[in-house]
């Protein structure tokens, strides 16, 4: 993997760079120490570290504006992060940026019940937002797997998504509007509590950007009502292909689970001597499956599912009779990550999403691509919307794991788009899938993405080296007209 040579005359200038942060900042909200700056070395793709430049931890817009006002006009490149859980490399750190870390903007602003919402600042950790509603009866459907740790702001950077995603959404459906800082220092606002924006979809273009063209300083989030009845089903097959059917035979039958999540023989074994969540251990496969609404529509859909579970060849079915009992199926789901991490030195969580028709091919490929490459893989699936997470068991110690993990990863991915799917579900491109971009886009749709990117940062100062496989200078690419309030006139600065 290659990032961009780092520039020597802005090292070199590091301590006036420092000094100047300091007149912006505490001096405690600076951060230039090389044992200060180890804690930011990596995100959650931890095979990548480089040390920053130096770290930053404002606590106010004013002076996210003035450190973004102060690094355009020095030609600084500034790196956004929320917690660090990026697992695409989307916060890696570079040796001449700044790491701008929003874990101090961590305050719940406003909870309006009357529309249905809730302004917080972009470090409030996801789940914070529902326990902060919940008591009202409400929640925030998004919930990754990480969500007692990933921060919102960094939701709306990879547009997470969760286990309730398929039938609630991913973080571009439940987000109502941001606050932004451009690179210039501009305070921009996108959308708000109103359900539409006119004029462009900024707001959709700022969900899923990665860091490369803003910094968000707030969000405005939906909240739902809490539903009367939730109740999961943890359903074993004994074979992989059986229980990737049941899932389409489910969507088929008109029916929506508010989750449905699948896990293989590695991941179930792994997930319950971690949570001791009642999965059949002698299965190949399993679905846990939510159903929610009113209660006798509950009733009603667990029947139906049953049945189809039971036709397409389900060895087991165990259905939730309390609600810490369908917490527990899911705590054990949502534990996957750190259980498979007890099993292997290291592991690679990739991301990708198919058609759900593909599942059991993909499958199969799998199985056949852990025997190529001579790694165990266990899969976790968001099974319902197609979204695949192969967790590639490894040991970075051992002579080329680690480069058989990443081939291994990246024919998973190559096999995603071949079955008519995409590079990723909800992880982001980051550094992980930057140089297999141009197997899913061709050349001038990746000119046009930068043209985009250009629109709002001319001179590439946010977080380069990221989505892109070749940055091209925006001179070379021509202009993109965007005409919104204060967003960038069509003449755009030119290199």
């Amino acid at each position: 993997m290659q990032m961009p040579e780092p520039d020597a005359a802005i090292i070199a200038r590091k301590h006036d760079i420092v000094a100047k942060l300091k007149t912006m900042l505490p001096a405690t909200s600076v951060v230039d120490s090389e044992e200060g700056r180890r804690a930011y070395d990596a995100d959650g793709l931890s095979a990548y570290r480089q040390l920053p430049l130096v770290v930053v931890l404002p606590e106010t817009v004013e002076q996210v504006a003035a450190i973004m006002r102060y690094c355009h006009g020095e030609g600084i490149k500034i790196v956004p992060r929320g917690s660090g859980t990026s697992l695409s490399g989307g916060a890696l750190p570079l040796a001449d940026a700044v790491l701008m870390a929003m874990g101090k903007f961590n305050r719940i602003l406003d909870i309006d019940y009357d529309n249905r919402c809730v302004v917080a600042q972009p470090g409030v950790t996801n789940l914070a937002i529902t326990h902060a509603v919940e008591s009202e009866g409400f929640y925030y459907a998004p919930d990754p797997s990480s969500q007692i740790a990933c921060s919102v702001g960094g939701n709306v950077a990879e547009n997470s998504g969760g286990v309730h995603c398929l039938k609630y959404g991913l973080t571009t459906n439940n987000l109502l509007g941001v606050e932004m800082v451009t690179i210039e220092g501009e305070v921009l606002r996108l959308g708000g509590k109103h359900l539409d924006a006119g004029d462009y979809d900024l707001l959709g273009v700022m969900t899923g950007s990665e860091g490369l063209l803003g910094v968000v300083t707030e969000v405005t989030l939906r909240i739902l009502q809490s539903p009367a009845t939730r109740r999961a089903l943890l359903v074993g097959f004994d074979d992989t292909a059986a229980a990737a059917s049941a899932v389409g035979d489910i969507i088929a039958a008109g029916i929506i689970p508010a989750g449905m999540e699948m896990m293989d023989s590695l991941a179930i074994n792994a997930a319950e001597d971690f949570v001791h969540a009642g999965y059949p251990r002698a299965a190949a496969a399993l679905l846990i499956i939510e159903l929610d609404g009113p209660e006798v529509e509950v009733d009603a859909l667990i029947e139906r599912v049953a049945a189809l579970v039971n036709t397409a060849g389900a060895s087991s079915i165990k259905i939730s009779t309390s609600e810490d009992e369908r917490m527990l199926f899911w705590a054990g789901r949502k534990s996957a990550f750190p259980a498979v991490g007890r099993i292997s030195p290291d592991y690679l969580c990739m991301d990708g999403t198919i058609p759900r028709r593909a599942l059991p091919d993909m499958m199969v490929r799998m199985a056949s691509l852990s025997q190529t490459y001579g790694l165990r893989v266990a899969n976790v699936f968001h099974a319902g919307d197609g979204n695949l997470h192969p967790l590639i068991l490894f040991d970075a110690n051992q002579p080329d794991e680690l480069q058989r993990a990443e081939d291994f990863g990246a024919d998973i991915l190559r096999a995603c788009v071949e079955m008519g799917g995409v590079l990723t579900g909800e992880h982001g491109v980051g550094v992980e899938k930057r140089d297999l971009m141009p197997i899913q886009f061709s050349e001038d749709d990746l000119k046009q993405q930068q043209r985009l990117k250009c629109a709002f940062d001319a001179n590439h100062l946010l977080n380069p080296g990221k989505v892109f496989p070749e940055l091209h200078r925006c001179a070379e690419l021509g202009r993109l007209h965007v005409h919104h309030g204060k967003m960038p006139h069509p003449d755009l600065p030119r290199f």
